[in-house]
């Protein structure tokens, strides 16, 4: 049985109305925070889509209002359940902008967990659009994907603190250190610590760690430096390695 949602968030963003419509409403800019490879059809009615770790999903353009708003909607399954996401962008005085974000549609049977993952995930979302936009204003990122099984989530965990270099007690603020094989190393800051992501920081990309309840591990990283070709196996052999 589908069960209808909304989630509704607003942030305040330093950057200008056209540098926040860039990030939200072209296929680099979501590349650069979001997840998964993205291509937009910059037109209403056009086809927005996103690529991760293989499967692709599409959605129809739904407004395109170039610095304004910004909205998709996928296809209905054959149970009834659709996503639509809606970006309304509000110009402020001294460069800054206001984005609200709503995420709504209709969920499956277990949509009471499906609603609590994703009402968790957009406020880590908009931090690292609000990272991205901070540091690495005018640049494009090159998105990296690997996953991997690592067991308990408690194994995951101190897989991740041992292979950052990090203390026991992981914190905003703690530096990073990480040697993936055939890549310059990582030396970054942990600006993000909950209880299922971790994201570090370097003057060259956005590092996203996850980690499910099933013990399942993600890698979303957003790179920004000139050393990215081979980057994505890269990191899919230093998850499997600090997992085993």
């Amino acid at each position: 049985m589908t069960h209808p949602f909304e989630i509704e968030l607003e942030t305040s963003l330093a950057a200008s109305p056209q540098q926040v419509w860039e990030a939200i409403a072209t296929g680099p800019g979501i590349d650069s925070w979001f997840m998964g490879r993205n291509e937009v059809e910059p037109r209403e009615g056009g086809v927005a889509a996103m690529d991760t770790g293989g499967r692709r999903e599409e959605a129809t353009i739904t407004a395109y209002e170039p610095g304004k708003r910004f909205a998709t909607r996928t296809a209905p399954a054959e149970d009834g359940r659709f996503m639509a996401f809606e970006y309304l962008i509000e110009g402020r005085e001294g460069g800054s902008t206001v984005l609200r974000v709503v995420h709504s549609g209709m969920l499956g049977d277990d949509w009471q967990d499906e609603y609590d993952a994703l009402r968790r995930g957009w406020p880590f979302h908009l931090h690292t659009l609000r990272e991205y936009l901070t540091h690495f204003p005018g640049r494009t990122g090159v998105p990296v994907f690997a996953v991997a099984n690592g067991g308990s989530v408690a194994q995951v965990r101190e897989a991740f603190r041992r292979g950052l270099s990090l203390q026991e007690q992981v914190r905003v603020g703690m530096r990073a250190h990480a040697e993936p094989t055939d890549l310059p190393p990582l030396d970054g800051v942990v600006v993000w610590a909950d209880d299922e992501r971790l994201a570090i920081r370097s003057v060259d990309g956005l590092y996203t760690l996850h980690h499910g309840p099933t013990g399942l591990a993600l890698l979303l990283h957003h790179l920004f430096g000139p050393d990215v070709a081979g980057a994505e196996p890269a990191w899919q052999r230093w998850l499997t390695d600090v997992l085993g």
